[in-house]
C-alpha cells in the first residue's frame, strides 16, 4: 500500500519512469451489490457463478462470426449490427451488463496475467464529471453518462426518466481523476506490483440522485433555456423518475408505444399521410430506451466502491512539504454546490451549442 514513504514530494519525469498505468472504470463490478472491494480480476474470473471466462475462445468466436458474415458477403452496416449483438450476449452471459465494462474487465486480466515484473497502476473512476477546480471549473469534452439526461431535459425532449433517487451516485470531477492518476504513478514507480485504485466518491462522500435533480430543477427555474422563435424562456416541469424497470416500461408503453402503434396503422391506412410524425415520434421511443437500456446498470446501481487505496493514497499526498497538491479527495467536494453552480452550468455552456 502507498504511504508517506513512497509518495513523492515532487512529482517528475525520471520519477515515473518504466512504470504503466491503465484506466479503467470502477463498473467493471457489473452490478454487484454492496461493498466492492479494490481487488484484481483473475485470469478466467467472470461475475456470474458456474460460467468461467476462456478469452482465446472469445477473440476466436469474433474471428469466426467475422469470417461467416464475410462468406456471406454481409453488408457493414448486417456485420456491424451483429458485432453489437454478439458482444452484448457474451458480456451477459459472464455476468456483465455491456460490452464496454466486459471489455475491460478482460483488458484487466490480460495486464495482470502478461505484466511479469513491471509496476502496474490501475485507475478506476466511476461516473467522471465536469472539472471542479482545474483548469476551469464546469469544463467538459463530450457528453457522459449523466449528461445526455441533463441535456435531454433541457431540450425538452427528455422529461422522464429510469433511476432511483434514493440511490448513490457515484460521481467524481474530471480534474480529480487526473490527479489521482499523476500520483498514483509516480507513488508506484519503483515497485513491481499490480496496484488497484477506485477513484470514486460513494463511499467517503454520497450523494443521492436527488441531489442532481433538485440542483438541476433549481438551475433551470432560475435559468430556463431559451427557446422559440423570439428565444422566450421555457419553464421546465420538474422531470419524472421511475425507480423500477417495470414501472418505466409500463408507463412507455401505455403513453407512447401504443399510441405509436395505432399511428402506424393510420397511417398505412391513409397512405402514408403521417409518415413524418410517426418516423419523428419512433426516433424519440428509440432515443430514451437507448439511454434507460445504456444506462440502467448505473442509475440502478446498489454497489458501493471501498476506496481505501486512494484514500491512504490522499493522506500521503497531504502529509508532504512543499511541492504541488495533487487534490483528489471527494469529501471536499459540496455535491449540491457543485451540481447547481459549476457542473450543470458547463453542460449548459460546452454541451448544449
Amino acid at each position: 500500500m502507498p504511504n508517506s514513504q513512497n509518495c513523492p514530494r515532487k512529482l517528475t519525469s525520471s520519477s515515473t519512469a518504466q512504470r504503466l498505468q491503465i484506466f479503467m472504470k470502477a463498473y467493471v463490478a457489473g452490478e454487484q451489490e454492496g461493498l466492492i472491494l479494490e481487488k484484481p480480476f483473475l485470469m478466467g474470473q467472470a461475475l456470474r457463478e458456474g460460467t468461467h471466462l476462456d478469452i482465446t475462445s472469445e477473440q476466436n468466436l469474433i474471428k469466426e462470426t467475422r469470417r461467416e458474415m464475410k462468406t456471406k458477403c454481409c453488408s457493414e452496416k448486417t456485420e456491424k449490427r451483429t458485432m453489437k449483438e454478439l458482444g452484448l450476449k457474451r458480456a451477459r452471459h459472464f455476468g456483465w451488463p455491456n460490452t464496454y465494462v466486459f471489455t475491460k474487465a478482460m483488458g484487466e486480466m490480460l495486464l495482470g496475467h502478461h505484466r511479469g515484473d513491471l509496476p502496474v497502476v490501475i485507475v478506476r473512476p466511476s461516473i467522471i464529471t465536469s472539472l471542479f477546480k482545474e483548469p476551469l471549473p464546469g469544463w467538459m469534452e463530450g457528453t457522459r453518462t449523466i449528461d445526455s439526461v441533463i441535456i435531454g431535459y433541457a431540450k425538452q425532449a427528455l422529461s422522464f426518466f429510469l433511476v432511483d433517487l434514493n440511490l448513490i451516485m457515484d460521481v467524481i470531477p474530471g480534474d480529480m481523476v487526473v490527479n489521482a492518476m499523476m500520483v498514483a504513478m509516480a507513488a508506484h514507480s519503483e515497485e513491481r506490483a499490480q496496484s488497484i485504485y477506485h477513484v470514486t466518491s460513494s463511499l467517503r462522500n454520497p450523494a443521492p440522485y436527488a441531489v442532481l435533480s433538485d440542483a438541476g430543477h433549481r438551475y433551470f427555474f432560475a435559468n430556463p433555456p431559451r427557446t422559440g422563435k423570439y428565444g422566450e424562456p421555457a419553464r421546465l416541469p420538474r422531470m419524472r423518475f421511475f425507480s423500477t424497470v417495470a414501472s418505466f416500461r409500463a408507463h412507455m408503453v401505455v403513453k407512447y408505444k401504443l399510441p405509436l402503434e395505432i399511428l402506424r396503422v393510420v397511417n398505412i391506412a391513409l397512405c402514408g399521410m403521417f409518415s413524418r410524425r410517426y418516423d419523428e415520434l419512433s426516433r424519440k421511443y428509440r432515443f430514451v430506451m437507448h439511454l434507460v437500456e445504456l444506462y440502467a446498470p448505473y442509475t440502478l446501481f446498489k454497489g458501493c466502491f471501498d476506496d481505501i487505496n486512494t484514500e491512504r493514497l490522499s493522506i500521503a499526498m497531504k502529509q508532504q512539504e512543499g511541492g504541488y497538491y495533487f487534490d483528489f479527495d471527494p469529501k471536499s467536494i459540496d455535491w449540491e454546490e457543485y451540481f447547481y453552480r459549476v457542473h450543470i452550468p458547463g453542460v449548459v455552456k460546452y454541451l448544449c451549442d
